[in-house]
């Protein structure tokens, strides 16, 4: 069996979870409904970030668990679905979709993150882009 894109994995018919944690997990205490959300839900947070703005995980974390009426998003689960969203937009620039048409993950991460790090362009695309955004 092939190997799934990114853009397969960003774009797979997956449900979002709320659950309530049976014990301490993260910036979360026991009992805490947790929302584990999708990503194409994270996707469609990030592509709502306008230009020239910046927002973190914790804020995206805090919106996507109020929005969905938990009190919690999962922090795990929410850098791996960034890290597809980023990875599924790279594929598409290597694809030839203007840039301007991709979702704007460097609007969601600093060179300086960890998950930065990971990413097949390296910090150097995320800085390029948030200077040219002026978010540095």
């Amino acid at each position: 069996m092939a190997k799934k894109t990114w853009i397969e994995k960003r774009d797979a018919k997956k449900e979002f979870i709320i659950k309530r944690i049976d014990k301490r997990f993260a910036d979360m205490p026991e009992g805490c409904k947790m929302f584990i959300a999708t990503p194409k839900i994270v996707d469609e947070y990030v592509k709502c970030i306008e230009k020239g703005n910046e927002i973190d995980i914790p804020t995206m974390r805090n919106d996507l668990a109020i929005e969905y009426g938990a009190e919690k998003t999962c922090p795990v689960t929410s850098s791996i679905f960034l890290r597809t969203v980023a990875e599924a937009a790279l594929e598409e620039l290597e694809q030839g979709k203007p840039i301007e048409e991709i979702t704007p993950f460097w609007r969601m991460m600093t060179p300086k993150d960890k998950i930065a790090k990971k990413l097949s362009c390296g910090v150097d695309f995320i800085q390029k882009q948030r200077e040219k955004e002026g978010l540095l």
